[in-house]
C-alpha cells in the first residue's frame, strides 16, 4: 500500500455534513457556524433545548451538548450539585454538567466514529435521541430542586416516578 493511498483511506468524511440531513430530516431549526460546528433549537415538552454538535476530527470524535433552557443564578448554584451526582449515576451514556461560565444545565455525550458510523446518519440520529430523552427524563428533577425548594432525593423521585396507564 502506497503512503498517498494510505492517507486517503483514513480521511474520515465530516460527520457535521451528516448532521445537516439529520436536522434537515427531524425537521429542527439549525445554524452550521463553522465546519467543525452545528448548532440546532429543539422544542420539547418541558422547554426548548439548543444542541451543539462539535467534531473534533484529530481524536475522530462528536462531541453533543444539549443545553436545558434554564440559568441558575449564582446563589443557586451549590443546590444542584447533590443532584448531578444522583443524575448522572443513573445515565449510561453522557452526562450532565453545569457550566461555570454562565450557570447553564447541559447533558453532555462524546462519541468517536469510526468504521462504518463514521459514514453513517444513524449514529447521529442515536446521539440526538439520547441528548434530548435524557434531557426530558431529568428536566422536572433540576426544576424542582432549583425553584421548587426540594432536596435532590426528593427530585429524583419526582423524574424517576413512573406512570401507568393514561388519564
Amino acid at each position: 500500500m502506497s503512503m498517498i493511498s494510505s492517507v486517503v483511506e483514513n480521511i474520515l468524511p465530516n460527520p457535521i455534513d451528516l448532521a445537516e440531513q439529520v436536522m434537515m430530516d427531524r425537521d429542527w431549526a439549525f445554524d452550521r457556524s463553522t465546519e467543525e460546528e452545528l448548532v440546532a433549537e429543539v422544542v420539547g415538552v418541558w422547554c426548548n433545548y439548543r444542541i451543539w454538535l462539535n467534531w473534533n476530527e484529530q481524536v475522530n470524535a462528536l462531541v453533543c451538548t444539549c443545553a436545558l433552557d434554564t440559568k441558575l443564578p449564582k446563589h443557586q448554584r451549590a443546590k444542584i450539585y447533590p443532584l448531578l451526582a444522583q443524575v448522572n449515576e443513573r445515565i449510561w451514556i453522557g452526562h450532565f454538567n453545569l457550566l461555570a461560565q454562565d450557570g447553564t444545565v447541559v447533558f453532555q455525550y462524546s462519541h468517536l466514529l469510526h468504521g462504518d458510523a463514521a459514514y453513517s446518519a444513524e449514529p447521529i440520529d442515536q446521539i440526538l435521541d439520547i441528548a434530548v430523552q435524557e434531557c426530558e427524563r431529568f428536566y422536572p428533577a433540576f426544576q424542582a430542586v432549583v425553584w421548587g425548594g426540594k432536596t435532590a432525593e426528593e427530585a429524583m423521585g419526582v423524574a424517576l416516578f413512573d406512570t401507568v396507564g393514561e388519564a
